[in-house]
């Protein structure tokens, strides 16, 4: 992924509130749902969420800013413990297992090699006939693995990877770079939920001798615009006209699975929350959570002077005060 700051188009010394700001704006210009014909405007909002999972956590940032993670908040490689160049966890001398020729009939005190000669190690390859030529011993020989003091390694990874909630809710497939350099195709189950892991068998790191161990992918689901999420439920404000709250009516609402219209009484006031049911995130099992709507009255912008003399009249002639409640 391209660099985060350019990405959301602020300097490396930008505040948090910059990147907030920009973040959010470029969001609500790329979202999907307001670009239906750009087939390319999901990748653009996914890059948006990625970035802003990067510089817009005070923690993440300073990682991205010190080197320490990458642009898609991966570990940079570091090299491995102690100047070695063998895998995590293998163990000393190169990360691999000791393998030793053992001969079934030398003498204790042979050298090299477990105990037995060169020509024990002729016998054990060719079945004494190279012993028998060169004079050598002649008996059972065997090949021995000897693991010494040395542990399994840990040949797991661990990576993370940011969803956006459109493909958190739907499910789809993301490609994943892993700190090998490999990348991979990984399927995004539907409903998969922040700190949820992936785990792909085999995909991890490998050492001769051992079995190859797994990935495990950490999910996150990234900041959306607009949506807030709240375990299996999501949340959303929704601005309203000063006469869609007196005068009541239909007005359309946002779901992750496209908009649908909301019937909102007479004399609704800012505030006011209602629920969608199912509408929210999907939970196991096949059911969803629901969509709480919250409406928000915004007034015109800039003085309308017919407004303010309507409001004067209606002051004079319906007085009422909605803070008595407060003392």
């Amino acid at each position: 992924m391209r660099d985060p700051y350019e990405v959301l188009g602020v300097q490396r010394g930008a505040s948090a509130a910059a990147i907030k700001s920009a973040f959010r704006k470029l969001a609500k210009k790329h979202h999907p749902d307001a670009n239906k014909n750009d087939p390319k405007a999901a990748d653009r909002f996914a890059e948006l969420n990625s970035a802003n999972e990067i510089i817009g956590d005070e923690t993440k940032r300073k990682q991205f800013d010190r080197g320490e993670i990458d642009a898609e908040g991966k570990p940079r490689f570091q090299g491995f413990p102690g100047g070695g160049a063998g895998p995590r966890g293998a163990s000393p001398g190169g990360g691999f297992e000791q393998y030793s020729f053992r001969s079934g009939g030398g003498p204790a005190g042979g050298q090299g090699f477990g105990g037995g000669g060169f020509e024990d190690i002729l016998n054990s390859m060719f079945g004494g006939a190279a012993g028998a030529a060169r004079g050598g011993r002649r008996g059972p020989q065997s090949f021995e693995f000897d693991t010494g003091t040395a542990t399994a390694p840990d040949l797991d990874l661990n990576v993370a990877m940011t969803v956006s909630l459109e493909e958190s809710v739907k499910g789809g497939e993301k490609r994943v770079r892993l700190p090998n350099g490999k990348e991979l195709n990984v399927k995004i189950p539907a409903g998969v939920v922040s700190g949820q892991q992936i785990r792909l068998k085999g995909q991890g790191d490998t050492v001769p001798g051992h079995r190859p161990g797994d990935l495990m992918i950490t999910v996150t689901v990234g900041p959306h615009p607009f949506f807030k999420i709240d375990g299996s439920d999501l949340r959303v404000d929704l601005p309203i006209t000063l006469y869609e709250a007196v005068l009541g009516g239909k007005v359309r609402v946002p779901t992750p699975g496209g908009a649908v219209e909301l019937s909102i009484p007479k004399n609704t006031s800012s505030g006011r929350t209602f629920r969608l049911k199912g509408k929210g995130m999907p939970k196991a099992g096949g059911a969803s959570g629901d969509l709480f709507v919250t409406m928000r009255i915004i007034l015109p912008d800039g003085n309308d002077a017919e407004l303010e003399a309507l409001m004067q009249k209606w002051r004079d002639t319906h007085p009422y005060n909605p803070r008595s409640d407060l003392g």
